[in-house]
């Protein structure tokens, strides 16, 4: 039965040899976007709940802090030598596994291991990331040359895809906390007086005094964690199992004819000598600003000073439900608008929403102004993530590796800088910085934009052979289970 199978099965990519590729480059993209969803189901939990969670001394704060530290570290040499080395898919199941780690260190939170945790993450994020944004444009270059369409576009639609796929794990892991952390008898009453002290009206320094912080029943800590430790060990299963190894032959050309080393880890910092990528710095900084704002600051003393902790997943379930639905069509969308008009739309609602959390002070009668801050701002965010990785992936598609391993290095520093001020600025100064790099980078986008106007970047010509060859040894219309 198996043989039979097996040849019916090539039988159907001889003959339907483009179909074949079709559904296989589009499994591949649902693929990378399930494993993405599953892992981040359990890491975009435990991140929204840190700042509360584990506020003592600002530990929770911290953890990220170091994460995002190591993420830079990280960004500078091993994305360029992992993908080089292992291939995208391997990469993308080793920097899995560093996530998984950081969950196993919530279990019993402290210093000793939240940090080295969030040093191993940070080590594998920057790899992770690179190797899928990397495995996106292959896929979306290979896929726009058997169509005949533009790379630009095919690579916004499986962006696109992936974010539609992969920001609703915010919904999940958010869901999942609240649900759990729901069963909690022992939820504080908020006073008019503790009220006072939420939102940009005090400090916010001294947040951690109010009693809606307190730690949630140990019990029901350890079946958060046991959740989310399990959703990581499936995405790490999905990966390996399921996805293609379309750069295989790639990594095989350079293990036999290896780049020197300083070459190889050098490849990030060259990139910086292209003026395009200096401009686009404000921008992709900017991203980490933005994401660690609503994770740690808006959570903290806007959601669980005025409402309590078992709110905080409902109200990221908003945002991450936002953010998923309007990166699926702004994917599609950019294709009619332009990239331009979608950044616009983003910074006009941040803009916003930064000036009213500026006056507005929280309370819980207004349940419904709760939710619509994430909403919107999942929006912001949809046209942040997709349209800046497409565009890195437009402007640089001879150094991809080299491109996103930058994208991630200072996105991160976004995050560092951001939680590294935390515990020390008030939320107005916060607030204030946060509005500073958003008009900076309304001043340097558009450069960049005018300029690949004027000076299109050349398609990829050089595809990965085993994705174009229609013969019979390099098709492959199932993944082998």
């Amino acid at each position: 039965m198996h043989r039979m199978w097996k040849a019916l099965s090539r039988c159907s990519c001889l003959i339907f040899g483009e179909t074949a590729m079709l559904s296989r480059n589009f499994k591949n993209v649902l693929v990378v976007s399930l494993g993405f969803l599953s892992l981040f189901t359990a890491y975009g939990g435990l991140q929204s709940l840190q700042s509360s969670l584990n506020a003592e001394e600002g530990m929770g704060v911290t953890s990220l802090s170091v994460i995002y530290a190591s993420i830079i570290i990280s960004s500078m040499f091993l994305p360029p030598i992992m993908i080089k080395n292992l291939g995208c898919k391997w990469t993308i199941v080793a920097g899995m596994a560093c996530y998984v780690s950081y969950s196993f260190g919530n279990l019993y939170p402290g210093w000793y291991t939240l940090i080295p945790t969030s040093v191993i993450l940070g080590l594998g994020g920057s790899p992770l990331w690179s190797a899928k944004c990397t495995y996106l444009t292959i896929s979306g270059n290979v896929q726009a040359a058997k169509e005949g369409k533009k790379g630009s576009d095919v690579i916004n639609q499986y962006f696109g895809i992936f974010f539609f796929i992969f920001q609703s794990s915010a919904v999940w892991g958010n869901l999942m906390s609240s649900l759990i952390f729901g069963q909690d008898t022992n939820i504080a009453h908020i006073s008019e007086e503790k009220l006072q002290f939420c939102g940009a009206a005090d400090c916010g320094l001294n947040i951690t005094s109010n009693s809606t912080t307190t730690r949630p029943a140990q019990e029901l800590v350890f079946t958060l964690v046991g959740c989310y430790i399990g959703v990581g060990v499936l995405a790490m299963l999905i990966v390996a199992i399921f996805l293609d190894n379309i750069d295989r032959e790639q990594t095989s050309e350079f293990r036999g004819n290896r780049e020197p080393f300083c070459h190889t880890f050098l490849a990030t910092f060259r990139l910086l000598k292209d003026w395009r990528l200096l401009m686009l710095i404000p921008l992709t900084m900017y991203s980490g600003f933005e994401q660690s704002f609503l994770s740690g600051e808006y959570t903290k003393n806007y959601v669980t000073c005025a409402l309590g902790i078992h709110y905080v997943g409902f109200v990221m379930m908003c945002f991450g439900a936002s953010n998923s639905l309007f990166s699926f069509l702004f994917g599609r969308l950019a294709r009619k608008t332009g990239r331009t008009a979608l950044f616009l739309l983003a910074a006009v609602a941040n803009f916003a929403c930064i000036i009213a959390l500026l006056f507005w002070r929280p309370h819980p009668d207004q349940l419904w102004v709760f939710f619509v801050f994430p909403a919107l701002w999942g929006m912001a965010d949809a046209v942040w993530q997709t349209q800046t990785n497409a565009l890195y992936g437009i402007l640089f598609p001879q150094a991809s590796e080299a491109a996103f391993a930058n994208y991630r290095m200072w996105e991160s520093l976004g995050f560092v800088i951001a939680f590294a001020y935390s515990t020390f600025l008030c939320l107005e100064y916060k607030l204030y910085i946060l509005l500073s790099v958003l008009l900076l980078t309304m001043v340097t986008y558009p450069v960049v934009e005018y300029h690949h106007h004027k000076n299109p970047t050349p398609e990829v010509e050089d595809k990965p052979k085993e994705m174009v060859a229609m013969d019979e040894k390099n098709i492959h219309c199932q993944t082998k289970l």
